[in-house]
């Protein structure tokens, strides 16, 4: 028996707009009214709602349907979560739940029609953004930056993982990459709009709709026209989801280029900058966010509330609110959304009437906004500071390390090594590649002296790597591992000695 629910009344059904796939996918020939209407709901959807929802047709919603099934009969009876990557080879005794590589198609083709979509509403070219993405399909012996979240939850009450990302449930998320689809056999999800309102965005939904929400990377490149979506899970039980998160490539640029040549307003702080950056930038800010965080019984609703920057900032252009004005209703805009405002003669949070010869300016946000606004600038300046002097002192030890070793391999009369090798000092191992833990003084003790296998390569010289006896997972620079025939090599040199 299936175990996906009947779709709710419509009155239950969720104020997102929905669109069918087969009308957003690209094509080539003239400009279609159905296409444009699709463009038209899903930029509209998002501005209004921060999420859209994508039909799919008959075939990808019966292997959508096969991978949430496959979800279920994967995890059996135990909550889950399990993370597909395009490309990469699984590790010995690892196993994977079926249909991975048909879902990551199907999910990967819509993704990519929303994010043209996107760039087409905003006078761009509908191909502005695919340079930074993954080839497709991709090169041989290249695992993909996107990424298939599959999970499944049995809701027990003693349970604290929530489904898909591995976190509470309640606690609100925002995604890093581009855009973000969610599949679910059970309805379960809240999206704030950017009247900061939680409301439920997957009911009525089923299966064969995805739920469509904009990531970090996004509002990134279009300079704050296309904001983040804040989402949260607020049912834990018995739901089996997917979730695809379309990212950029670690050696891709983002910047807001496109955007500047199409006419629009480009923030200073939106820089260009390398998308691997990028990623380490924000996954030290959520590791220092989580760390402060307070324990669930006595975080209440902090999590919920607007951070300091996005009260200081417009939502539409991300520019700081330095010219900001107050409404007679109390409320203040600035920037672009003060624009908006004006032209519709009425405030978007209380719908109160607006005349603009009432309008006068707020001193008081102004001046913290560019208190603000000289903070966040000297602290990017700080950070690139750190980062250029971190990247000149790594050189110079690689340099010296490369000049100390070149007499032992001399004397061993070994062959120059690939041109790959010496490429970057700081990756001297590939993924899958068998290493030793030779570890430092932080190392814990049960993993020095261990075998281990390369798992994922990371920023900085980082590898994560895989204990083969114990199979613990570990995080080290490239200094505290060696390969595995490497000790060998060493005592044949002292033997000469």
């Amino acid at each position: 028996m299936s175990t996906f629910p009947p779709p709710p009344p419509s009155a239950a059904r969720s104020p997102v707009a929905r669109v069918r796939l087969d009308h957003l996918v690209p094509f080539d020939g003239a400009f279609t009214p159905a296409y444009a209407r699709a463009v038209e709901a899903v930029a509209a959807s998002l501005t209004r709602h921060g999420a859209a929802a994508v039909d799919l047709p008959a075939a990808d919603a019966a292997v959508v349907r096969c991978a949430l099934e496959s979800a279920r009969a994967f995890f059996c009876d135990r909550s889950g979560l399990y993370v597909y990557r395009a490309g990469r080879a699984l590790d010995d005794g690892e196993l994977s739940p079926a249909c991975m590589s048909d879902a990551f198609r199907c999910l990967g083709k819509t993704a990519r029609a929303a994010l043209c979509a996107i760039a087409r509403n905003l006078r761009l070219r509908s191909d502005a953004f695919s340079h930074l993405l993954d080839d497709n399909p991709l090169p041989l012996d290249e695992v993909s930056a996107s990424e298939l979240m599959v999970s499944f939850s049995h809701g027990h009450p003693q349970s604290s993982q929530a489904p898909m990302v591995g976190l509470r449930p309640s606690m609100a998320e925002v995604d890093r990459g581009f855009v973000t689809l969610v599949a679910s056999d059970h309805p379960g999800i809240e999206v704030c709009n950017p009247n900061g309102h939680w409301y439920p965005a997957d009911v009525g939904s089923s299966p064969d709709v995805l739920l469509l929400l904009t990531g970090r990377a996004l509002s990134h490149v279009t300079a704050g026209l296309r904001l983040n979506s804040q989402y949260r899970i607020i049912n834990n039980e018995n739901r089996a989801s997917l979730m695809f998160r379309l990212m950029p490539r670690a050696n891709a640029i983002l910047d807001c280029s496109p955007i500047s040549a199409a006419g629009h307003c480009t923030p200073q702080i939106h820089r260009p900058i390398s998308a691997s950056q990028f990623m380490d930038d924000l996954r030290a800010e959520e590791n220092v966010y989580h760390h402060l965080e307070a324990p669930p019984e006595s975080q209440g609703n902090f999590v919920n509330e607007p951070s300091l920057r996005s009260v200081l900032s417009d939502p539409l252009s991300g520019a700081f609110l330095e010219d900001a004005m107050v409404l007679p209703c109390g409320h203040s805009f600035g920037g672009l959304m003060l624009k908006k405002v004006l032209e519709l003669a009425r405030c978007s949070i209380c719908n109160g009437d607006v005349d603009e010869a009432s309008l006068f300016p707020n001193l008081a946000l102004r001046a913290v906004a560019t208190v603000v606004k000289m903070e966040d600038d000297r602290r990017l300046f700080h950070n690139a500071a750190l980062r250029k002097r971190r990247k000149e002192v790594t050189e110079h030890m690689d340099a010296q390390r490369r000049n100390g070793s070149s007499k032992d391999s001399i004397e061993l009369g070994l062959e120059a090594e690939s041109p790959r090798a010496f490429k970057g000092v700081q990756y001297p191992f590939v993924v899958g590649e068998r290493v030793l833990i030779m570890g430092n003084k932080r190392t814990p003790d049960k993993f020095v002296g261990k075998e281990a296998v390369v798992t994922s390569q990371c920023l900085n010289g980082w590898y994560l790597v895989k204990a083969v006896d114990s199979g613990e997972s570990i995080r080290l620079q490239y200094r505290s591992l060696r390969k595995a025939g490497e000790l060998q090599v060493q005592a044949l040199l002292q033997s000469r000695r």
